[in-house]
């Protein structure tokens, strides 16, 4: 049993590698603006994020792997999610990423993704970002965005980057 919770560990942590290869975009200095995403397994904002003509960088889905230190400036996609009365809104891979100076510095503006079942806490997560770290909440679309909102968010970041 125990042999076979490690191969389960193992195929799980080399799925999380591969998934962060394959959605880190990032190429230095390219002028391009850069989109830093949180997303669960369910993939809402991931599949938001992939349609973005920015860069992105999915930050590590388990809460042990290191948080990746960013040193130019970006915009924070980040999904809500909690109890009831809004706790936990903000998911603890994000407040790590975050609790870095270096990663708050960088900072240039929130989008938020939800569910608008959510009703007063919907997007709960940016708003309370973007109020901690001082900085804009640009944008808020539901689940994985419509073309509209994809749209929306490429002017408003190519804007925001001139």
């Amino acid at each position: 049993m125990s042999a076979l919770i490690a191969d389960l560990r193992r195929a799980a942590a080399e799925r999380d590698r591969l998934a962060a290869e394959t959605t880190d975009r990032t190429s230095p200095s390219s002028g391009d603006p850069l989109v830093v995403y949180f997303s669960s397994i369910s993939g809402n904002t991931h599949k938001f994020v992939e349609k973005l003509s920015a860069r992105s960088l999915r930050l590590p889905l388990r809460t042990h792997e290191e948080a990746p230190v960013v040193r130019e400036p970006y915009v924070l996609a980040v999904p809500t999610y909690g109890r009831p009365g809004g706790s936990g809104a903000v998911p603890p891979q994000v407040v790590k990423f975050l609790n870095l100076e270096e990663n708050r510095r960088q900072l240039r503006g929130v989008l938020g993704a939800g569910n608008t079942n959510f009703g007063e806490h919907f997007c709960l997560a940016a708003q309370k970002i973007a109020v901690k770290c001082d900085a804009p909440l640009l944008y808020r679309f539901e689940l994985m965005g419509t073309e509209q909102d994809v749209a929306n968010v490429n002017e408003g970041l190519m804007k925001l980057w001139q």
